[in-house]
């Protein structure tokens, strides 16, 4: 597996993990209204926001190299 290929999923699955925080930490953040959840929400789109930066940014800095 090429460093490319891994990065895709490595990033892929970081997004996917960032998305069910944020959804998870929403959920608590309406039951209880604690201030740490809503940090934990922003943080977490914050996250995804950046990965899909860098995700974009790699796979332009790495176009010349092969997925294998």
């Amino acid at each position: 597996m090429s460093l490319k290929a891994f990065h895709i999923i490595f990033v892929t699955a970081s997004i996917a993990v960032s998305i069910f925080m944020g959804i998870w930490s929403y959920m608590s953040y309406q039951n209880t209204h604690a201030r740490a959840d809503l940090i934990y929400v922003i943080s977490s789109g914050l996250a995804v926001i950046a990965l899909l930066w860098y995700g974009k940014y790699f796979l332009k800095k790495l176009k010349h190299i092969s997925y294998l």
